[in-house]
């Protein structure tokens, strides 16, 4: 078997999708979303408080999810649908999905309530009635969870809209995630953004792979971000130095509150302190430059150069003991000195000049005056 080739970033190449008024993609601000989920815990006003909350954070964007338990399963307590191995071990999907599905009611509210602090507001449709209501909402954008990735005629439903498309890849092998880019782009949506995720509540930061991203962009062409269940700020931080445009992150109050998605949650002081570290990675990331930028124009002074270290008078050879590599930088730079060896000084040079070229004199010279003599 040939060895997978790695790919850096042809983060140039990736097209610009558009949501709303934001351009995401290569050179753009990094898009970021604070997940609301079921932190609400049934209560409108804590759902608002939240929004808020994320405003304050610096989050663009607040992402909830639309379904129902009916929606999404059937009321059975047989074995297939009690939950194993996870956070909400023991409890039936039915169960767990009625406590933190978001009430279809609110969501035209919360979004005025969003679009007030200026935030983008958008969901997780999970089936076709959901698609139909979110777009008499006119939202920007329809997000695909990682669970609904192989709902194929889901995929299609929401491409039909024409809206950009964020779709997350979690537990999905590179072939699934193909057949479902293509399932897209089959009816004419080219405006997907992929996010790298690893379903697991909380997700270990070992299990992040985070070197997919660049890969990903690569392979599928869409730009790339992050759904991240870590816990901390780290991970997002280290996903925007490898490329990733989009960040999204859940958001609670407070952990100690409960709810079902509340201990894979950040804070609202944590939120914000991943936003802030994150802006700091997207500036330092730049541009392709070997050239010195504007802050470092002063710290050239203290390179090394060459100096003359001792007093010399004129038509006196440089020597190791007269001339040195020292800082400051104001000097001939430090690779001449093979150069100026053996050469004579055109005039008297007193101790801790930087030498210049035009106090350098030819090799041959007839007269040589040493310190000594001169006195």
């Amino acid at each position: 078997m040939r060895p997978q080739r790695s790919h850096l970033p042809a983060s140039d190449a990736l097209p610009i999708v558009t949501i709303g008024r934001r351009r995401i993609g290569p050179h753009q601000p990094i898009f970021i979303v604070a997940e609301l989920s079921a932190n609400h815990n049934q209560n409108y006003r804590q759902a608002v408080r939240i929004l808020k909350t994320a405003k304050d954070a610096g989050a663009d964007a607040v992402k909830i999810q639309t379904y129902t338990a009916d929606t999404l399963t059937i009321d059975c307590n047989r074995r297939w649908f009690r939950i194993r191995g996870t956070l909400w071990q023991g409890r039936t999907l039915h169960d767990l999905y009625s406590e933190a599905y978001t009430p279809w009611e609110w969501q035209p509210r919360l979004q005025q309530e969003a679009q007030k602090l200026g935030l983008d507001f958008f969901s997780t449709p999970f089936d076709a009635m959901a698609v139909d209501f979110l777009e008499q909402m006119r939202v920007p954008v329809h997000k695909i969870a990682s669970f609904e990735l192989v709902d194929h005629a889901l995929l299609r439903r929401v491409a039909a809209t024409g809206k950009p498309i964020i779709l997350s890849t979690g537990m999905a092998t590179q072939a699934e995630i193909r057949e479902a880019v293509l399932a897209i782009r089959a009816t004419g949506n080219r405006r997907i953004i992929l996010l790298k995720c690893t379903s697991a509540y909380p997700a270990e930061p070992k299990s992040m792979n985070l070197r997919t991203i660049p890969h990903m962009a690569k392979a599928f062409g869409c730009p790339v971000g992050l759904s991240d269940h870590t816990l901390g700020i780290a991970v997002p931080v280290a996903a925007v130095a490898l490329g990733a445009c989009v960040i999204e992150k859940h958001l609670t109050l407070s952990r100690a509150a409960g709810g079902p998605d509340a201990a894979f949650s950040l804070e609202p002081h944590e939120f914000r302190e991943m936003v802030q570290a994150v802006r700091v990675a997207e500036r330092a990331l730049g541009r392709v430059s070997y050239a010195p930028t504007a802050q470092e124009g002063a710290s050239r002074a203290f390179r090394r150069s060459l100096f003359v270290v001792r007093d010399m008078c004129a038509r006196e050879h440089f020597t190791t003991e007269n001339v040195r590599s020292i800082r400051p930088g104001h000097g001939l730079p430090p690779k001449h000195l093979a150069k100026v060896l053996g050469r004579c000084a055109v005039r008297k040079i007193a101790r801790g000049t930087p030498l210049a070229w035009n106090l350098v004199g030819p090799v041959n010279a007839k007269t040589f005056v040493s310190p000594q003599t001169s006195r």
